[in-house]
């Protein structure tokens, strides 16, 4: 993981990041390429490691054709990005557990009586949480793997833009997924900037921090 990359510049990484609008339509990301970089994102942290997030990486003709009029606010990303990435979450990602517990037993990560004694606690308790609570961690945890993502993207030299202007009601469906199983939470343009973002500013830590 995290093999080639362009910048291992922690700092510039964070500070040089901006949200780009408009990209170099001849860029494009080979689909290896991208897969690692959604793989390095999905380092980032999760409730009981259950790695809920979902990602539809846009990069045809044809898909970025069919988002377009789902967001309406946000073409230029659309129409000139590598890909668009819809970032969702899986309600149902339970399924999941099994798979990640063994591989971690398997790989010298995790005794097998932990295992077995964390696959039943979750199992035991997370089919039967609300939906509302299911979508609530769902989200919480793909918002780190998008946040994640973008400073991955930017390490392999890239450029994103998080946008949460979108049809949410219908861009599951539209991509012929289960919208009652995975929830969108944002989508993440990635490419390379033809135009730099613009620089922004922050407010003060003193803001922004409660000392008790």
């Amino acid at each position: 993981m995290l093999e080639p990359i362009k910048n291992n510049d922690f700092t510039d990484i964070v500070t040089g990041r901006r949200s780009v609008k408009i990209y170099d339509e001849n860029v494009k990301i080979a689909k290896e390429e991208m897969q690692a970089i959604i793989e390095e994102a999905s380092l980032a942290p999760s409730s009981a490691n259950m790695q809920p997030w979902r990602v539809i990486v846009v990069h045809s003709p044809e898909g970025k054709n069919k988002l377009r009029p789902l967001v309406q606010f946000n073409t230029r990303q659309n129409d000139t990005s590598a890909a668009m990435l819809i970032i969702l979450g899986d309600t149902q990602s339970e399924g999941y557990v099994e798979k990640i517990y063994n591989a971690a037993v398997e790989a010298g990560k995790m005794p097998s009586d932990v295992r077995d004694n964390l696959v039943g606690q979750i199992m035991g308790m997370f089919p039967q949480l609300p939906r509302e609570v299911k979508i609530e961690i769902a989200k919480v945890d793909a918002s780190l793997f998008a946040m994640q993502l973008m400073l991955v993207a930017r390490a392999h030299g890239y450029d994103t833009n998080p946008m949460g202007g979108f049809e949410r009601d219908q861009v599951v469906r539209a991509f012929d997924l289960d919208d009652e199983r995975y929830v969108p939470v944002m989508i993440v343009a990635i490419g390379k900037a033809k135009e730099a973002g613009h620089e922004s500013v922050r407010l003060p830590g003193e803001d922004i921090t409660f000392w008790r």
